[in-house]
């Protein structure tokens, strides 16, 4: 089961990333993750950086809200996104066609 967590000025989860992938999208769930594909490549940051890039652009939040709190050199990463609620996160997965029960 996937865990939207509140922190003091926003909130956290878990992402998976699949790195060089063909597109980036949301595409399920996997484990306690929620699991993106990143058409960038892990090296230099470069993945790190899309993230922040791909969820900024996913919940309409400047790249300053969007942070990675642990995982910077693996696939399983923590995001938390400054400024937000569960209700909003969830909202917008809903809304765009990415259901998930949460």
């Amino acid at each position: 089961m996937w865990h939207i967590n509140d922190v003091d000025n926003g909130v956290q989860f878990n992402i998976r990333v699949q790195p060089r992938a063909s597109k980036n999208e949301i595409v399920g769930m996997y484990g306690d993750a929620l699991k993106v594909r990143l058409t960038s490549p892990p090296v230099d940051g470069a993945a790190n950086g899309a993230c922040i890039a791909f969820f900024s652009k996913y919940f309409k939040v400047t790249k300053g809200q969007v942070e990675i709190v642990a995982g910077h050199k693996s696939r399983d990463k923590v995001i938390k996104i400054i400024g937000f609620s569960q209700e909003q996160v969830k909202n917008c997965l809903k809304s765009k066609e990415f259901v998930i029960n949460v």
